[in-house]
C-alpha cells in the first residue's frame, strides 16, 4: 500500500498491462498527466498533430499488434476523436481512449470545453467511464481492458477530469490482469452439437466455399481456416478487411469477394456455391453487393460463426448458427472431422489457374488511359512485385484502396493489409499508416486519395518526426471520385457539382514537410519509383494522377453493370 496520485495510478496500470505506446494530442486538462508521465514512465507518447490522427492511428495499431491501443485527448478536442473510435467499435477493435475533462460539474457552470463526455462516447463504446476519485482508477482500468478485450472486442471510454491527476490515494490493489494484454482475451467454443451439424452439411455438399470477414484476423483464426479448407478441401474467400486471413496465393484461396474489390471471378464463385460458410463475418452491404452476392438465398445452406450473436444469421437465413470464438471453434471441428471421418479424402480443388487467368486479363487489358493519367493497375501490379513480405499496406475508400484491395496479393497469412471499410470515413489512411509503423518493424505503404489526403496533411510532420519508414503514395484525380462515379453511373447525373476541387501541387507540400519525393507521369517510371521509395528508411511521397472512377470504371459489381450499359471502360 502506498499513497499515488491519479496520474502515476494510470501510468503503472498502463505498464501493468503492457502498454508501450500512447497515441495523442496535449492540452491544459492532461498536464498533469504529463508531469508525472516525464518523470516516472517509458511508455512511448506518439504525438500527432489532429486528434482524428491520433484516434485511427490508435485503431490501426490495435489491429496489427492484436493488443489494444491506447489513445488519449483534452478536452478542447475531445469530439475529434469520433472517427476513429466509431472505425474501432464497428471493426471490432479494442482501443482504452482517455479523455481528460474539466473539473467535475463545470460543464455545469459553462465552464470551457465542457461537455457531457460521456454521453458523447456511449454510443460507440462498449462501456464509458468517468473517474471520480482516485481509489477506484485500478478497479475501473483493470475491467476497461477485460471489456475491452473480451466478447467481441470494442473501445472503452475513460473520462478523466483534471483534479483526479493530481489527487492522491492510499492504493492497495495495483495489479493487473494479464489474461487482457492481448485480444481476444476469451475463446469460447460455439456449441458442440451445432458445430456436427454444420459438418455434416458441408461434407454433403458438392459446392462450398468459406467466407471470411475480419473477424477471423481478429481471431488470428487463419490457420484454423486453412486446416478446416484443406481438409475438406473448400475454397476460401474474404470480404476486403478480411483480406489476409490465408495467403492470397494458396490454391484454395478465392481472394477477396464483395463489392469492394471483389472480381468477377469471385463473385461468380460464391454465387454459384452451394453451401456458404461466414467465419468472422457480419456480412455488411459492401462485402455482400447490397446481400445480392449469394443469389437467391433459398439456394443454398448459410452457416455462421461469429463471437458477436447479434451478427450470427443477421442478413441470411441459417442452416447452422454458431457463436463462439472463430479459432477455438474451428479447430474444434477439425478434430471432430479427424477423429470421426478418419478415412475422409476429398476431390482436390486448385484454384490457382483460375485466379491466374483473372488477374493477368486485368494486368494485360492495356485499356488506354485518359490523357495526363497512369493506370492504377500497373501500380498496383509492380507494387505486388516489389513489396517485401514484412510490408504493411494501408488505404481507405475510393480508388486509392480498390486496386490494391482487388489485385494486391497478400503471399503471408495475417494482418498486412488494413482499411476502415466498416465506416468508411475519408482521411484513414494517413494516420493508419503511422499506427501500422510504430506497431511493427517492417515499411509501410498508405494510399490515399487527394479528396482523402487533404484531411490530414498536418500529419505529415508526424510522419517525419517518427523517422519510420512510411510511403505515401497518392492516386490523385482532383476529385471526390467515387461519390462522382456514383452519381454518374448510377443516378445518370451528368455533370456533379459537388465533386470536383482545385489543383494542389502535392509533391511540393511534401517536400516542404521534408519527405522524398516523386511524381510518376508514365508507366515506365512506376517500379523504379516504388522501388526507391520502399528502399529509402525514411518518409516518402508519390504522386500519380489517375483517372477518376466514372472515365475508367473499378471493381465494384454495380458500377461494371452500369459501365457495360453506357459502353465505358472498366475492370472486373
Amino acid at each position: 500500500m502506498r499513497r499515488m496520485n491519479g496520474a502515476e495510478v494510470i501510468l503503472r496500470m498502463l505498464e501493468l498491462h503492457g502498454v508501450q505506446h500512447v497515441f495523442g494530442l496535449p492540452g491544459e486538462t492532461t498536464i498533469g498527466w504529463y508531469k508525472e508521465w516525464q518523470r516516472s514512465s517509458g511508455i512511448e507518447y506518439v504525438l500527432t498533430r489532429d486528434e482524428r490522427t491520433a484516434s485511427y492511428a490508435a485503431e490501426a495499431y490495435a489491429k496489427i499488434t492484436g493488443k489494444p491501443a491506447v489513445l488519449e485527448a483534452p478536452s478542447p478536442g475531445v469530439t475529434h476523436c469520433t472517427p476513429g473510435i466509431t472505425e474501432a467499435y464497428l471493426s471490432s477493435v479494442p482501443v482504452i481512449y482517455f479523455s481528460s475533462d474539466i473539473p467535475i460539474n463545470q460543464d455545469k457552470k459553462h465552464g470551457l470545453t465542457g461537455v457531457d463526455q460521456t454521453a458523447l462516447y456511449e454510443s460507440i463504446c462498449k462501456e464509458s467511464f468517468y473517474l471520480t476519485n482516485v481509489k477506484e482508477i485500478p478497479f475501473l482500468m483493470r475491467r476497461a481492458f477485460r471489456v475491452a478485450t473480451s466478447g467481441r472486442p470494442a473501445p472503452v471510454h475513460i473520462r478523466v477530469p483534471i483534479n483526479i491527476f493530481h489527487d492522491e490515494a492510499e492504493i492497495t490493489d495495483l495489479y493487473a490482469d494479464p489474461d487482457y494484454q492481448e485480444y481476444p482475451a476469451h475463446r469460447p467454443v460455439a456449441d458442440h452439437g451445432k458445430i456436427r451439424k454444420a459438418i455434416e452439411i458441408l461434407l454433403a455438399a458438392n459446392k462450398p466455399v468459406i467466407i471470411c470477414g475480419q473477424g477471423a484476423l481478429i481471431s488470428k483464426a487463419g490457420e484454423k481456416v486453412l486446416e478446416l479448407a484443406e481438409l475438406l478441401q473448400i475454397p476460401v474467400g474474404t470480404t476486403t478487411p478480411g483480406k489476409g486471413t490465408i495467403a492470397e496465393t494458396h490454391p484454395l484461396a478465392l481472394r477477396v469477394i464483395g463489392a469492394r474489390g471483389g472480381m468477377e471471378y469471385s463473385n461468380n464463385y460464391v454465387r454459384d456455391a452451394d453451401a456458404v460458410f461466414f467465419v468472422g463475418t457480419n456480412t455488411d452491404s459492401s462485402s455482400t453487393n447490397h446481400w445480392k452476392l449469394y443469389g437467391d438465398p433459398e439456394t443454398k445452406a448459410f452457416l455462421h460463426l461469429d463471437i458477436a450473436e447479434a451478427h450470427v444469421g443477421n442478413n441470411f437465413p441459417l442452416k447452422v448458427g454458431m457463436v463462439g470464438d472463430a479459432r477455438a471453434s474451428l479447430e474444434y471441428m477439425i478434430e471432430l472431422i479427424q477423429a470421426e471421418h478418419p478415412g475422409l479424402d476429398r476431390p482436390r480443388v486448385d484454384l490457382t489457374e483460375m485466379k491466374t487467368t483473372a488477374l493477368n486479363a486485368v494486368f494485360n487489358s492495356n485499356i488506354p488511359m485518359p490523357e495526363g493519367t497512369v493506370s492504377p493497375v500497373k501500380l498496383t501490379q509492380a507494387l505486388d512485385k516489389l513489396l517485401p513480405s514484412n510490408a504493411i499496406v494501408t488505404s481507405e475508400p475510393g480508388v486509392s484502396a480498390i486496386y490494391p484491395s482487388a489485385l494486391l496479393s497478400v503471399r503471408e497469412a495475417g494482418r498486412r493489409y488494413i482499411t476502415n471499410y466498416s465506416m468508411g470515413a475519408l482521411g484513414y489512411s494517413v494516420p493508419a499508416g503511422i499506427g501500422a509503423a510504430f506497431a511493427a518493424d517492417g515499411p509501410v505503404i498508405s494510399f490515399t486519395g487527394d479528396g482523402s489526403l487533404a484531411f490530414v496533411l498536418g500529419d505529415f510532420e508526424t510522419i517525419k518526426r517518427s523517422g519510420k519508414n512510411v510511403t505515401v503514395i497518392l492516386t490523385r484525380n482532383d476529385n471526390y471520385g467515387w461519390i462522382r462515379g456514383e452519381a454518374i453511373l448510377l443516378d445518370d447525373v451528368d455533370a456533379p457539382w459537388t465533386t470536383d476541387f482545385g489543383a494542389v501541387d502535392y509533391v511540393k507540400v511534401a517536400e516542404g514537410f521534408g519527405f522524398q519525393t516523386a511524381r510518376i507521369t508514365s508507366e515506365d517510371q512506376i517500379e523504379e519509383t516504388l522501388a526507391a521509395a520502399i528502399g529509402n528508411p525514411g518518409a516518402n511521397f508519390i504522386e500519380m494522377m489517375v483517372p477518376s472512377q466514372d472515365k475508367i470504371v473499378p471493381f465494384v459489381p454495380p458500377w461494371v453493370e452500369a459501365a457495360k450499359e453506357k459502353k465505358l471502360p472498366y475492370f472486373y
